[in-house]
């Protein structure tokens, strides 16, 4: 008998064959198409499951899986501690985990404008061997300034980087490879630097998650139905819902899909057995959305050197089951663990509430912070005369000009995309996204896309 036993927060999905009769699960990718993930144990095979989270898995000689069964529930039971005496925990426990992963080793450190990254350069902050960088945008915000700041502050060597305009075309079909199609391409940015990574470093030391653990959603205390609400809203992107519904629709499914979707939400939600609506709507996005999302493309990483998650941990799971949700709202814990440990880390911008810091981010609200938004409006506005447009997202490099129109339509109408999806469906979204909204139609468009590179290359 073979055992497998899945992660609280796995770093990559298992596949399993549950029959041997090949068959599209269109439901399933009409949810991918919404919200950018499959959902549960979903595939785009109606004959191949994804292993459930924090489970014991028990498979037959024949490999065929006979039992699942979970060691882990998520649950909610806060103990009587004092912020301090949490601070003093989770400093020992992440302090204890990132040198648990990275000892003996060169570290890559990946740094950002945010927080995340920022805990885990305090915690290396003594390691001998960290080679650290950034990226950003091309006519985007900087952010790769505040990752220098960090790095000067402890001493440890930056590299800079920009994303590129039009990078995809050159390695989409190796992306497609590398995740399997199971996530769209343009959130992954880091795929534009892969051929760097190598010479890096021996392993990866990746904040992902703790954004989510570490902070609350600052919802009231909800019913069911309105915390289905709250995710169905969170997971759906725009323009997701009108795609889904589309190729529903055209593929002759049953009923509808936006009830069939809030259906499958309220179903998993149900299950989990948390009375407090932000500490339930955490656990089930990091039990659906992190698992199937946020970790399908760490396999980029882990392409160029193996990889390390401090907040993927097991014991870290645990102890954000046992804290009070109050010492998680606003980033307090992780924010006070900069402060005390690296104080001069507090004082360098954080992204997130730019120009203030980790000090003073309080003031991010008017009027201290007219100044800076008069001052970047103008700066904007400045740019969009001189024709230099402001770059926030992925896809404005990757689909935008024609070079990228180009490449794009080959994909969408030149790759035999109309065998999976009607050509009327395909057209709609590309035209939308052209003459009436790109922002909201640049979702649908990077599904088509994925689900174009899904067709040549696995279902042909």
């Amino acid at each position: 008998m073979k055992i497998i036993k899945t992660n609280i927060i796995p770093s990559r999905p298992t596949f399993v064959d549950i029959e041997s009769s090949e068959k599209l699960d269109f439901k399933a990718i009409c949810v991918f198409s919404a919200t950018g993930f499959f959902l549960d144990d979903d595939t785009y095979w109606k004959n191949k499951k994804v292993l459930k989270p924090a489970s014991i898995h028990s498979f037959d000689k024949n490999n065929d899986l006979i039992s699942s069964k979970p060691y882990f529930n998520w649950h909610y039971t806060p103990r009587d501690i004092s912020f301090e005496e949490a601070l003093d925990e989770f400093t020992i426990l992440f302090d204890t985990i990132v040198k648990e992963q990275t000892i003996n080793k060169s570290v890559i450190l990946p740094l950002s404008g945010g927080l995340d990254s920022r805990t885990q350069a305090v915690a290396l902050r003594k390691h001998p061997n960290v080679n650290s960088y950034s990226y950003c945008f091309k006519g985007g915000y900087p952010e790769d300034v505040i990752g220098k700041k960090i790095a000067q502050k402890l001493n440890i060597p930056f590299q800079a980087f920009k994303v590129p305009k039009g990078y995809l075309w050159n390695c989409i079909e190796q992306l497609a490879e590398i995740n399997g199609c199971y996530s769209e391409f343009t959130h992954p940015r880091q795929m534009a630097f892969i051929d760097v990574y190598a010479g890096m470093g021996d392993v990866f030391s990746l904040g992902h998650l703790g954004d989510l653990l570490f902070d609350t959603m600052n919802l009231p205390q909800l019913n069911l139905q309105e915390e289905v609400d709250v995710i169905c809203k969170k997971f759906i992107k725009k323009g997701g819902l009108e795609l889904a519904s589309k190729l529903w629709d055209s593929w002759g499914l049953e009923g509808a899909f936006e009830p069939y979707f809030k259906g499958r939400i309220q179903e998993l939600l149900g299950q989990i057995e948390i009375t407090d609506t932000n500490v339930k709507l955490r656990a089930f996005k990091s039990m659906y959305s992190v698992t199937r999302w946020s970790s399908v493309n760490l396999s980029i990483f882990e392409k160029a050197a193996p990889i390390s998650l401090p907040y993927y941990d097991n014991r870290m799971i645990e102890f954000i089951c046992s804290l009070p949700e109050e010492f998680l709202a606003n980033r307090k814990l992780q924010i006070a663990y900069i402060q005390r440990n690296a104080p001069k880390l507090a004082k360098i911008t954080w992204h997130e509430q730019k120009p203030f810091n980790l000090n003073n981010y309080h003031f991010n609200k008017a009027p201290y912070n007219f100044p800076y938004r008069i001052s970047n409006k103008m700066y904007r506005e400045f740019n969009k005369l001189i024709n230099k447009p402001h770059v926030s997202r992925n896809w404005e490099l990757q689909f935008l000009g024609t070079e990228n129109d180009i490449e794009l339509k080959k994909w969408l109408f030149e790759s035999g995309l109309e065998k999976l999806i009607d050509p009327s469906v395909t057209e709609n979204i590309y035209n939308s996204f052209k003459t009436i909204d790109a922002v909201k139609y640049s979702h649908p468009l990077s599904m088509l896309l994925t689900l174009a590179l899904f067709n040549k290359k696995f279902n042909e």
